[in-house]
């Protein structure tokens, strides 16, 4: 399946996705005569073994973790059971797959490339060299690329005739370059030697501002601040200390004053951009009251040094400036708020890699994280899960047993069927995190861009593959 404009998952390479009434059995029909770029059949077995491929432990595949939940797959990941035993099987051009629990997001994580056919003759032709450079690589989207080989700036993307819906492929080349420095790219586009380029420091974005083509587009994506809570750093397992920290967080003068507003202050950790089963968006269904109160906030850290036995604490905030952009500037803005408007605390940073703060995360090496999440399919459970005990993404360490349970029932249970109580869990998870100060939302990402006027049909969507093409055309 792929997304539309509005990031509904729409059929493409099957012509009908269906659930069983209990949401644990789906069926999967391919389109006839569907094809690879170059030529040859794609089948209902490609998709079963690039799903098989993507759990193969030898794989290491980075987002193995969405296939949780499709029969036997946890305990493929763990080892336990062969890959061959994943809960999906092909018969002609029908897929049947087998769930453990419902999964209301599963269409669209069909939308997820994890999930997208793979051609094994090609695969293992290739090896560990299947995918780096535009000959290595098979493709059955509406487009090819041609001239990549990983390491060059120019390069194009081809119409590729053997695309099931090539009618609609308006555009038959479309150049891409990378430049990596946002303010030639900024003034490349208005020489016309680009129809689009990202606007990526705050600073741009506010000189470009009245430019025609200037559109800031949601990436339902939250920047926020994982507390250490696995009893290595003891403050942080005070509850006060944390509200205090979540209280003290001035979102909007952080948006207005670093962020130059290209971002939205957070009122929930799930961000804008995925809808409720009446349309309303979630976050404004589910929100919380983040906002700044600077006294209360004084009170609950002098009452969390106290049941600590401390006069004053220090606090580490790590980060990276490769990964979250403005990490550097928003940091500092942290440090100078949080010492100035709580007695008490000394604040200090740390900017390590991009890869460091990852193994610093999982071994809940740091106090204070400065980290993003981004939506893999547009339901609030690719955010909520992040706070439920053992989940691997749980920075946080954290462990709650009413958040625990009420999770299961969400995400498991009773609720996993029924859109509108499934929608009060969520919302019910939101207060928690809240209430406990479990995390702190700080805000809601956004790709401010520049995009020629008369492009019509390139689509920059919130979740999932970012820029979509297909529908791309000169007015």
């Amino acid at each position: 399946m792929r997304a539309d404009k509005n990031g509904k998952p729409q059929p493409a390479l099957a012509k009908s996705v269906k659930s069983s009434s209990d949401g644990k059995t789906w069926t999967i029909k391919l389109r006839n005569g569907l094809k690879w770029s170059d030529g040859s059949k794609l089948t209902a077995k490609d998709v079963v073994y690039a799903w098989q491929r993507a759990n193969d432990q030898k794989t290491a595949s980075e987002y193995a973790y969405l296939y949780s939940g499709i029969k036997n797959d946890d305990a493929i990941q763990a080892g336990k059971v062969d890959k061959k035993d994943l809960g999906i099987k092909a018969s002609g051009n029908t897929l049947t797959v087998s769930l453990e629990k419902p999964m209301p997001q599963f269409k669209s994580l069909l939308t997820f490339p994890t999930y997208f056919p793979q051609k094994q003759s090609f695969v293992e032709k290739y090896g560990k060299k299947y995918g780096t450079t535009a000959s290595k690589t098979l493709y059955n989207g509406p487009y090819t690329f041609k001239g990549w080989n990983k390491t060059n700036n120019k390069f194009k993307l081809v119409k590729n005739k053997y695309y099931w819906d090539a009618k609609n492929v308006k555009t038959p080349e479309i150049d891409l370059q990378v430049v990596q420095k946002p303010e030639v790219a900024v003034k490349m586009y208005k020489t016309g030697k680009l129809d689009s380029a990202l606007v990526n420091t705050p600073q741009l974005s506010q000189a470009n501002k009245t430019n025609k083509g200037y559109r800031i587009t949601p990436q339902a994506t939250t920047v926020f601040l994982a507390y250490n809570q696995s009893g290595n750093v003891k403050a942080l397992n005070n509850k006060k200390i944390r509200q205090a920290l979540n209280m003290v967080t001035n979102r909007s003068e952080l948006n207005s004053q670093v962020l130059s507003c290209t971002s939205t202050p957070a009122t929930s950790f799930t961000p804008k951009g995925l809808s409720t089963v009446n349309g309303t968006d979630f976050a404004t269904y589910a929100k919380q009251d983040y906002t700044y109160n600077k006294s209360e906030a004084q009170k609950l850290f002098k009452e969390g040094l106290s049941e600590l036995g401390e006069k004053s604490i220090t606090l580490e905030i790590e980060a990276d400036t490769d990964r979250v952009a403005n990490a550097k500037d928003v940091v500092n803005y942290l440090q100078g708020q949080w010492s100035k408007n709580l007695p008490g605390l000394k604040v200090t940073e740390k900017f390590v890699p991009f890869k460091q703060r990852l193994q610093d995360g999982n071994d809940a090496h740091f106090q204070v994280m400065l980290t993003q999440w981004g939506a893999d399919y547009a339901e609030p459970t690719t955010f909520l899960d992040l706070a439920s005990t053992g989940n691997a993404n749980n920075y946080n360490h954290n462990s709650n047993a009413d958040y625990d349970a009420l999770w299961n029932k969400e995400a498991k249970g009773a609720d996993a069927t029924n859109d509108t109580k499934r929608a009060a869990d969520e919302k019910g998870l939101e207060k928690i995190i809240h209430q406990e100060a479990i995390l702190n939302p700080i805000y809601y990402q956004a790709q401010p861009e520049l995009v020629n006027p008369n492009i019509i049909g390139f689509y920059h969507h919130a979740v999932g593959v970012p820029l979509d093409f297909k529908l791309a055309a000169r007015k």
